[in-house]
């Protein structure tokens, strides 16, 4: 058999396989392909189903609202992408914000540091807490659901014990601090803020960095199959590591977003922080097992939780909507992600 003939028969194989697919099977093949697919269907669902409940819902200095407040979740729930791209997680992603947000304010408020200092102070703490968390996954080798519930109970408690309980307000904070919550004004009376154009150069930079770079081939590769990414010569534990101090850089990022946009540092700000992140994450189409994910995915994740919060309170609602609404969704994604993680075997 010749060469040209051997493939002729390779693509009439190929052809022959894919005709005998079912309807089904091919569903799960694209959404595979493409997990951000479903949540973008779920998102324009909400989006008319809430449009439908009230008038008030569509209009654009609420639309504006709802995109306000998801840049502080979507950018948490950024960071928490990259770990649970490597089947880790973490817990203590909110408690690291916020204690990164209180030493920027008591820095330039307390010890009179300059803003822009505080500022980058500030990211620093959140980059060294995620470092923290890596070393103890990769040279203690611990559960990073132990790790993490670990610190959370620690960043909280030195949040806690940083602040002496005092919110530090909008007068008392560094223009440079603020400077995220101004607002911008687009067209048609749509009205965001710079958090939010923050929150988009971070998803741009590492949507490149995940599908374009070597650390994203790495990333994916090491949550797939660590023992066959060894195997290839990656070094799992510096991806590992590398990984938990970038998402804390981010959760100390997202600290400066949470300042703009409560114009205040408080240390009992991002109560459900933690569990927002990881609900954008995983309706997001990102799987709990590692390998398979877009960042783009999250951030339609992180829209979804707002949509439905804000809906929710738009209707007038009872908050324990919000929980069943959003607890719902989370059943729903994870079965959704077994299911479609078969078209793969």
């Amino acid at each position: 058999m010749t060469d040209a003939t051997a493939t002729t028969a390779g693509y009439d194989a190929a052809e022959e396989f894919l005709d005998r697919q079912s309807p089904i099977q091919r569903l799960q093949g694209i959404l595979h392909a493409y997990p951000w697919l479903s949540p973008a269907v779920v998102l324009v669902i909400a989006l008319i189903i809430f449009s439908s409940i009230t008038s008030l819902f569509a209009q654009p200095g609420n639309l504006g609202t709802i995109t306000q407040q998801t840049a502080v979740t979507a950018t948490l729930a950024l960071g928490q992408t990259l770990i649970i791209l490597t089947a880790g997680i973490d817990l203590s992603c909110g408690a690291v914000m916020v204690f990164s947000s209180m030493v920027m304010a008591k820095l330039a408020f307390d010890q009179g540091v300059a803003g822009l200092p505080a500022l980058f102070l500030g990211i620093l703490v959140g980059g060294i807490a995620g470092l923290i968390n890596g070393l103890l996954v990769t040279r203690v080798n611990l559960p990073p659901f132990i790790v993490t519930l670990g610190t959370l109970g620690i960043f909280t408690s030195l949040t806690l014990l940083y602040a002496t309980g005092r919110t530090v307000r909008n007068r008392e904070l560094a223009d440079e601090l603020k400077w995220l919550g101004k607002p911008v004004l687009l067209p048609g009376g749509f009205t965001i803020t710079y958090g939010v154009l923050v929150m988009i150069a971070l998803y741009l930079v590492f949507a490149y960095v995940l599908r374009y770079t070597a650390w994203g081939t790495h990333v994916y590769a090491v949550g797939d199959d660590p023992d066959a990414a060894r195997l290839a010569g990656i070094q799992v534990n510096r991806v590992l590591l590398s990984v938990y101090a970038t998402a804390g850089v981010i959760f100390g990022i997202a600290g400066w977003v949470l300042i703009g946009r409560v114009n205040a540092a408080s240390p009992n700000s991002g109560i459900d922080a933690n569990l927002d992140s990881i609900t954008a994450v995983v309706i997001g189409g990102t799987s709990l097992f590692g390998g398979r994910g877009r960042v783009f995915g999250t951030l339609i994740g992180a829209l979804i939780v707002g949509v439905v919060d804000n809906g929710l309170s738009v209707a007038g609602l009872d908050e324990a909507y919000k929980r069943l609404a959003i607890g719902t969704l989370i059943i729903v994604a994870v079965t959704a992600d077994q299911w479609i993680r078969r078209a793969r075997a």
